[in-house]
């Protein structure tokens, strides 16, 4: 195979005058092998195709995980970087239910203009913000049952490993609604291209594992609705944060881009590097509409603000109900992961010094501790509030 120009001849710091059409093209034209993911149901259109019907059955089993987990990483960061999971959620009664706190918000900011899509058209679509705290405050109940779901921390973790966190926008593109334009994602997908410049080429690379992209599909998506496009493999190009902008690569995109129907319960995950964008709804009559997911690792800044401490504070009467009766051991994890922050730090040392070890008691330990001792809502609310306070300056 010929080597690539860009790949060899880079300088810590590059510019778009770097970027190379030919490399691209060369990148992505692998091709999936369906031998190297044997728990993929299906390749289409270099795609791996899982079943959440059979990845639930790895998520109780830690070895299993594991294994599962190991291939999953596999084919987002080595192989195609895109992944489908079929029926991702499988009760769809969940789905539904989140559906309807998802029309409220919709229609409680309308009013007020808010919303809208910075890779698209304007009008062409409808987007609710931090529909993750948004929805969490608003109906506790359908909210733990949506984020319970323990292939969502599955896949999660293969890609950021743990204390995840979640943010989420919801994206409803109206009949008729352009696609957007193909794009790499946050974080230095939404930089301008000097500002991207400015980071050496390791970072730029390194920058893209620090977020999963996602899209829980909340209503069918057959290809006329225009679900996403995706181009397998274009994450691998080095200088894609740079590239994908210009107008070479732009038609590229539309000539190989490929698209999967989804229905509603699938999930599509992905990396942020990968170049991709949201379709053209060509129908006269139906919506498409998707949660978007952008989870972020740990060590990285999420795009939008999310007060942990107020999600647990709604979420704490609900998860105590359930949490002794109905409450897998992989559902609690997941919605551990999902309300309360698993990290440490950044804390305020002076106050919130570590007790037994290296770092000081989180909030998810904190909420675990107080569900597992059956601790009375008062009283976890003194504890989350004086954990909240030391970690302040």
């Amino acid at each position: 195979m010929r080597k690539m120009k860009s790949a060899q001849t880079h300088t810590s710091f590059n510019n778009k005058n770097d970027i190379s059409i030919d490399d691209f093209k060369l990148t992505c034209e692998q091709q999936t092998q369906a031998s190297h993911y044997p728990l993929a149901s299906d390749v289409v259109k270099n795609i791996p195709i899982y079943q959440g019907k059979h990845l639930r059955l790895f998520c109780e089993n830690d070895a299993q995980s594991l294994a599962c987990k190991t291939e999953l990483l596999k084919a987002l960061k080595d192989g195609p970087g895109v992944v489908v999971i079929k029926e991702a959620y499988s009760n769809l009664a969940y789905l539904d239910a989140m559906s309807q706190v998802f029309d409220q918000l919709l229609m409680e900011e309308r009013e007020s203009n808010l919303g809208g899509d910075h890779f698209a058209k304007e009008g062409s679509n409808s987007r609710i913000w931090n529909a993750f705290e948004k929805s969490a405050l608003k109906q506790a109940d359908t909210f733990m049952h949506y984020y319970k779901n323990p292939i969502l921390q599955l896949v999660s973790e293969s890609w950021l490993g743990p204390h995840y966190q979640i943010t989420s926008q919801v994206n409803t593109v109206h009949p008729g609604g352009g696609a957007q334009s193909p794009h790499r994602d946050y974080h230095l997908g939404f930089q301008t291209e000097a500002e991207v410049s400015r980071f050496p080429l390791h970072l730029q690379t390194n920058s893209s594992f620090l977020t999963l992209q996602g899209a829980i599909a909340h209503t069918d998506m057959p290809i006329e609705t225009g679900p996403t496009l995706v181009l397998p493999y274009s994450q691998h190009y080095p200088l894609g944060y740079l590239a994908w902008r210009d107008e070479a690569f732009k038609d590229y995109f539309e000539q190989k881009a490929v698209q999967l129907p989804l229905e509603k319960g699938d999930g599509i995950f992905f990396s942020p590097a990968l170049f991709h964008a949201a379709g053209s709804n060509h129908t006269k009559s139906q919506s498409r509409v998707a949660n978007l997911l952008q989870i972020s690792s740990c060590f990285a800044k999420p795009m939008e603000t999310v007060d942990q401490y107020a999600i647990s504070q709604a979420l704490y009467p609900t998860l105590k109900e359930h949490w002794q009766s109905s409450l897998t051991e992989s559902e609690k994890t997941a919605l551990l992961n999902a309300v309360c922050d698993g990290y440490a730090f950044p804390t305020n040392l002076d106050k919130d010094a570590p007790i037994a070890g290296m770092a000081p008691m989180t909030l998810a330990q904190l909420t675990e501790q107080a569900l597992n001792d059956n601790l009375a809502f008062i009283d976890y609310l003194a504890r989350l509030n004086s954990h909240k306070n030391r970690r302040k300056t």
